[in-house]
């Protein structure tokens, strides 16, 4: 029995495959940021296929995996975030399968640009680091110091050293 014949015709060429977990990535990470409200929206759109019935469905769905990171403690989140990214890869793979030839290309391109969109603009840091979607500005002036994050910090001029040091 050939690969093929062992695949069936309804499996995934890799490049949709790669998509789906592009999209699973991207729920995870727009989840519960500035973002997520018209990622989700379009995503509904996408899966909803013109159903306002499953739109809603998914609207839901989406709702639900937000809640469950925004309830994550700090030390689950990357747990729930690599959950979520998982099952919308299994549920995008599963919508581009169910779909005819033409359906699929128009479905993987509204996905490619919905991907690709959130990837132009998401900026993300881990759990104690700080991301910025844009500009950041910070200047010291006149002997102060100024950073957005800063540790113990002493201005002036060092001591001088003493015998010891010499």
């Amino acid at each position: 029995m050939g690969l093929a014949a062992m695949q069936g015709d309804d499996m995934l060429d890799q490049a949709l495959v790669v998509l789906a977990s592009a999209f699973g990535a991207a729920v995870a990470s727009a989840a519960g940021t500035e973002v997520w409200s018209g990622f989700r929206d379009r995503a509904a759109l996408i899966f909803g296929r013109r159903d306002a019935r499953e739109t809603q469905v998914v609207l839901e769905r989406l709702d639900r995996a937000a809640l469950e990171l925004d309830r994550a403690d700090p030390g689950g989140a990357d747990q729930v975030r690599t959950r979520l990214e998982a099952s919308w890869q299994a549920r995008c793979e599963d919508l581009l399968e169910s779909l005819g030839e033409a359906d699929r290309e128009e479905a993987a391109g509204q996905l490619r640009e919905l991907v690709g969109r959130q990837a132009a603009g998401a900026v993300t840091a881990g759990d104690d680091g700080i991301a910025i979607g844009g500009n950041a500005d910070i200047k010291a002036d006149r002997g102060s110091a100024a950073a957005l994050r800063m540790g113990d910090v002493a201005l002036g001029n060092p001591p001088m050293p003493g015998p010891e040091q010499r």
